[in-house]
């Protein structure tokens, strides 16, 4: 038996997908992030899941001494300390499989919209203005897009991609991921050199930080279209925004961006953000790339599904 602590809204599904499990729920999404550590310490909890209400720390798992996994559910991992869970023995579970279909087919629709304006005659139609010849838009068929990470985001548009006769390229530092047949593998020194795009797959992680700044961007040898459906701080907008204005940078689609609060923004990040959704060549949204109905039930059957296997593994002795 496992007993559980929930603190974040999840899909309906959860509890008859893991009662069989042998897992009883404590469905708590009305904490606070303040409220959590008092509300783990309250039970003998072994499972905590989470979405991104707060950040799991060595801090908050001493408020759980029988903890065994944390079950993020989601693909990002960036408000985990992985190193504090290894320590205290705590096993992590995430859920990439359950919305990478959505943010393959996501980052298909910004990337159009990115090359046929799609935003901008949108807005002009509805405003009176016909503008047909300024609108004219660029196909993906012929181009080189480039792929910064390869893991389940990356290999999801790649398959998608596949459809409409493009080069898709792929740079991961992992050596150990390897390539299939809808991109083909290259150093970093080859995506700069060839890619007419950038889409970035890379998780965030401190050494992630502004990964993509304005060396890297001089970098490509082509001027560039950009794309993020990552994480907003693996790209320095300072940087971005500076490309855009010297037309280094074609034309931005970005789902996320450095400081999602947009009401507490820095006068920097005010400044940039200003200058982003005045921009005609770029095109935002508010981190809904892997934001489906069917996503959000697919998260809990990946994770009812590894964490069945966990539980199957390492049963609790008491």
């Amino acid at each position: 038996m496992s007993l559980c602590l929930v603190i974040d809204e999840m899909h309906p599904s959860l509890p008859e997908l893991l009662e069989p499990l042998g897992v009883t729920l404590h469905y708590r999404p009305d904490l606070t992030a303040a409220e959590v550590p008092a509300a783990l310490a309250a039970q003998p909890y072994d499972g905590l899941v989470v979405r991104s209400k707060l950040r799991i720390t060595a801090a908050l798992l001493a408020h759980g001494p029988h903890l065994r996994y944390v079950a993020r559910a989601g693909a990002g991992v960036d408000n985990i300390d992985e190193e504090a869970l290894a320590a205290a023995g705590v096993t992590l579970l995430n859920a990439p499989e359950g919305n990478r279909d959505a943010v393959g087919e996501y980052a298909v629709g910004l990337l159009l919209a990115l090359f046929r304006n799609v935003a901008r005659a949108d807005h002009e139609v509805r405003s009176g203005s016909w503008r047909r010849e300024a609108n004219r838009g660029e196909e993906i068929g012929g181009k080189t897009i480039g792929l910064l990470g390869y893991g389940h985001m990356g290999r999801s548009f790649a398959r998608r991609l596949s459809a409409f006769g493009c080069t898709v390229l792929a740079h991961d530092a992992d050596p150990a991921v390897g390539g299939d047949g809808n991109a083909v593998l290259v150093p970093l020194q080859e995506l700069r050199a060839r890619a007419e795009v950038l889409s970035l797959h890379i998780p965030y992680s401190a050494a992630n930080h502004n990964f993509v700044d304005a060396e890297f961007l001089a970098g490509f040898q082509h001027p560039l279209w950009v794309l993020n459906t990552a994480r907003g701080e693996v790209l320095d907008h300072a940087a971005l925004v500076s490309g855009l204005r010297s037309g280094q940078v074609r034309g931005a689609a970005l789902d996320v961006l450095e400081n999602e609060k947009l009401p507490q923004l820095s006068a920097e990040q005010q400044a940039r953000f200003d200058f982003l959704r005045t921009a005609p060549n770029v095109v935002l949204s508010p981190h809904i790339g892997g934001w489906t109905h069917q996503s959000y039930q697919r998260i809990n059957e990946v994770l009812a599904h590894k964490l069945g296997a966990f539980l199957r593994r390492t049963p609790r002795l008491s």
